[in-house]
């Protein structure tokens, strides 16, 4: 063991400014990594908050174990070469993620498939985040008590030493939470995300070594591994397994697949869990929700000539199916990410006189509100039909599934103005997702009736303060000129039932609404993979990936 001073070891170190420099640059990378990590797991898991949780847990995990590791190391050697040898790999490995990270997690799901039945997704993600940040993080965690030792040259001015360096850890912090969310992985993705911070990490540890002289063969291995990463890491898309994807990409709210055959164009925000926008190409039905909830116009006191506001656009096909169906409607919608818009007019032939705002849908029923309230309405402001279908991945925003936010869609309908609401996770469970939301709407609507999707999991609600909302339907059934629309749309009107509400109120200020969406997802799962465990059974591993494949 070397006992000379740190300052001669490592020259670099006589100024503390380097120290410092480390400390915001690990802070920096911490958050990134952190951030990074949300995107990673996403297109697979969704971005709920529970998958937040998870992650946020792990890294805290592999943070106290750094802190108290590196307090230990460097009490027993205060050698800054160890430090910075833990910085090149954690660099290394930072960049292997996007290429590793996604075949880890695919792998663990094919294990879970045959070893777990219940909680799929919780196990899958906490799995999934023990292998693949875990450790890099753990690295880092040593950095701030390591630099403690190494800044700190006497009592009298260790309390300044050390409150310098957690000030440049928590700008460096602010810094690594910003620059992801709004710069880098909107602009080059997450991949490349990962590259640029482990790459400002990987030159921490070159710029030291290289200043020392020393360690030149575990430089040159670790910047060999980098470059390879780099490559690697940008080539590998989150669904690497699909060849024939139109697009592929990211904005700052989603993952992004556009699939595209001879029948129809569809657009996925997650890679495992279903489909949110289609368009058929041959302009007919989509046989799906859209189809459904096209009975909303008829039940309106306005008819076809209804206006509608879509809350959660997506790519138009509600909107592009009223507009076949019933031209005299008019309409807008809202869609936060302006991405999907963008594809819809390249992918899916949005119509362009079609209103789209990018918004949040609840905020904008409240700037319908205040222009309403100021007397000097310059945009619409109420509507005859009203579609709420905005899903985060495979989660319900909490603000958009709360009695005030149905309150809001109430007052934003015209008289006789009906709301049709997409639940794309049918359960009959009195303690479902389902019995919320409807019960929570049926505190704020007298006429709530629900009708479910055939072929699918999603059930259409159709809610009014109009107690002839079906009657009109029924009535307005007549003039549909098109027959595979009356039949289709004869056959809702025949299945719908008239909601018994409860007494199971979502509020602003308790809206379980992802914990609630969750269990009804594992039971989906749950019942898919038991096919898969008896495949596994009857014919193995090879079985199992025919099956998959």
């Amino acid at each position: 063991m070397d006992n000379s001073p740190t300052h001669e070891r490592a020259p670099i170190l006589r100024q503390k400014w380097y120290l410092y420099l480390t400390e915001f640059f690990s802070g920096m990378s911490v958050m990134a990594v952190e951030l990074g990590a949300s995107r990673l797991l996403a297109p697979y898991f969704s971005s709920s908050q529970i998958v937040w949780t998870i992650i946020i847990g792990t890294i805290m995990i592999a943070m106290a174990l750094g802190n108290y590791f590196g307090g230990k190391s460097a009490d027993k050697n205060p050698d800054p070469d160890k430090l910075y040898k833990r910085i090149l790999i954690s660099a290394v490995w930072i960049a292997a993620i996007p290429f590793i990270g996604k075949l880890v997690i695919v792998g663990v799901s094919g294990l879970l498939i045959v070893t777990v039945s219940t909680n799929f997704l919780i196990w899958a993600a906490f799995l999934a985040c023990m292998i693949i940040f875990v450790f890099p993080l753990f690295l880092l965690g040593t950095v701030t008590p390591s630099l403690v030792k190494y800044t700190t040259d006497s009592l009298e001015d260790n309390g300044k030493t050390v409150g310098t360096l957690g000030a440049f850890n928590t700008i460096g912090s602010i810094i690594g939470t910003f620059a992801p969310t709004f710069i880098t992985i909107p602009a080059v993705g997450t991949a490349v995300t990962f590259l640029i911070f482990s790459g400002v990490l990987l030159l921490l540890g070159l710029v030291y070594f290289i200043s020392c002289g020393r360690c030149k063969l575990r430089t040159a291995v670790c910047t060999v591994l980098f470059v390879g990463f780099c490559f690697a890491s940008t080539t590998l898309g989150f669904a690497f397994w699909e060849k024939a994807l139109a697009y592929e990409g990211e904005s700052v709210y989603n993952y992004l697949q556009v699939k595209d055959d001879s029948e129809k164009t569809a657009l996925s925000t997650n890679v495992l869990f279903g489909v949110q926008s289609v368009y058929m190409k041959n302009g007919g039905l989509s046989y799906l929700y859209y189809d459904t909830a096209m009975a909303a116009p008829l039940m309106a006191k306005a008819g076809d000539k209804s206006s509608l506001l879509v809350l959660g656009m997506g790519t138009g096909t509600y909107a592009k199916q009223c507009r076949r169906y019933f031209p005299a409607m008019t309409m807008d919608g809202v869609e936060i990410d302006d991405k999907i818009t963008d594809l819809a007019h390249e992918y899916f032939e949005l119509d362009t006189d079609i209103n789209v705002v990018t918004y949040d849908g609840r905020a904008y029923l409240n700037a319908m509100k205040a222009e309403r309230s100021s007397g000097k309405e310059s945009i619409r402001t109420k509507y005859d039909v009203i579609m709420v279908d905005a899903y985060q991945d495979i989660t319900i925003p909490f603000q958009m599934s709360s009695e005030e936010f149905f309150t809001l869609v109430k007052e934003s309908l015209n008289e006789g103005g009906v709301m049709v609401v997409n639940m794309n996770m049918r359960s009959d469970s009195a303690d479902g997702i389902n019995a919320y939301l409807a019960d929570t709407i049926s505190s704020v609507f007298t006429e709530v009736w629900t009708v479910d999707v055939a072929g699918s999991t999603n059930r259409e609600l159709f809610a009014s303060n109009d107690k002839q909302m079906t009657d009109r339907l029924k009535q307005n059934l007549q003039y549909i000129s098109d027959q595979e629309l009356r039949s289709h749309l004869t056959d809702v009107s025949a299945a719908m039932v008239r909601y018994t509400a409860g007494d199971k109120i979502l509020t602003d200020d308790n809206a379980p609404v992802e914990l609630l969406g969750m269990r009804v997802i594992d039971g989906i799962i749950s019942s898919e993979l038991e096919y898969y465990k008896k495949v596994y059974e009857e014919k193995g591993l090879k079985g199992l990936l025919d099956a998959a494949g």
